[in-house]
């Protein structure tokens, strides 16, 4: 068709941030993002130290600034605490997780028996077999098929018929 921007890359950042500086948003947005806290184990132990919270991202294994033993990954972000949880590789594991705002194109509500879906939780990944399940107002609880890795909250998901979108909404911790 002629439109001039066929032959533009895909956006793969923020693209209405200021000079593409996330960070300055983040730092007069969220401050206490950038405030020092404690690394901790699953199982609650203190590892270390981080220098903020907006540093660190689920999956992360390099720059924990924590060495020795088994690899290390982040596996939450507890912001409330000001806690960076690490784990191991199979603690980013997961089968279910819940979304909020969710927005139904499919037709009526989503029943309570819940329905077959593929999801996407990432834009550049292939949908996965999951079942959704109605929860409270406006959110809903998808279990996968097969644990996905590394699933964030604040990350989109998206959930289809096939080639059909039924909807969509945000994560949010279990």
């Amino acid at each position: 068709m002629s439109l001039e921007v066929a032959d533009k890359p895909d956006s793969q950042d923020i693209c209405f941030v200021p000079n593409g500086s996330y960070t300055k948003v983040i730092e007069r947005l969220r401050p206490e993002a950038w405030e020092p806290g404690d690394i901790v184990s699953v199982d609650g132990k203190k590892l270390g130290e981080h220098k903020g919270i907006v540093n660190y991202t689920i999956g992360q294994r390099r720059g924990l600034g924590i060495g020795g033993g088994d690899p290390l990954y982040v596996v939450k972000i507890d912001a409330e605490n000001n806690q960076v949880i690490v784990g191991a590789e199979s603690d980013l594991d997961s089968y279910s997780f819940n979304i909020k705002d969710v927005n139904w194109l499919g037709g009526g509500v989503i029943p309570e028996e819940g329905v077959g879906v593929t999801v996407k939780m990432r834009s550049t990944q292939s949908p996965v077999d999951a079942r959704i399940f109605p929860s409270n107002d406006n959110e809903a609880k998808i279990v996968l098929q097969e644990p996905e890795r590394a699933i964030a909250p604040g990350q989109a998901c998206v959930f289809y018929d096939d080639q059909r979108v039924l909807g969509g909404g945000w994560i949010v911790k279990e």
